[in-house]
């Protein structure tokens, strides 16, 4: 079964603030947390892909009707709650275990170590149906 643990630029429970205004410190214990949970899940065979987003303010909306040149706009803007940050997709053998690595990434350390509760959405990877032979 295939799980998107999806990371948004919201306000985490914890009350952090952005992480962009942490210290050095704290800032590199979160990476390494990152980088030692895709490491086990690597190693275990459940990690598909994990990517961090550039953001939001680098983001660009793509438009097209299918025959002229797409238009690109700024986008999403700012006063948009939700703005996707990255993602984890991890191919698991149960719902279950989906959950618990949701609940890992939320409790990643923060400001002088206290797990940040960022919420994880959790979506399964839809297949398409079988094409009838």
């Amino acid at each position: 079964m295939r799980f998107m643990l999806l990371q948004n630029y919201n306000e985490p429970a914890s009350g952090a603030p952005p992480i962009n205004e942490w210290k050095a410190a704290d800032f590199q214990a979160h990476i390494d947390f990152q980088i030692r949970l895709n490491q086990e899940l690597v190693d275990s065979g459940e990690l598909v892909d994990a990517q961090g987003l550039a953001g939001p303010d680098q983001a660009k909306l793509v438009t097209s009707d299918g025959v002229h040149a797409p238009v690109v706009t700024d986008g999403p803007f700012p006063e948009a709650k939700e703005l996707l940050a990255g993602y984890r997709l991890v191919d698991v053998d149960t719902y279950e275990r989906a959950v618990e690595l949701a609940g890992r990434v939320s409790a990643a350390p923060g400001p002088d170590g206290v797990p940040i509760q960022q919420p994880i959405e959790l979506r399964q990877v839809m297949s398409a149906p079988d094409p009838e032979v």
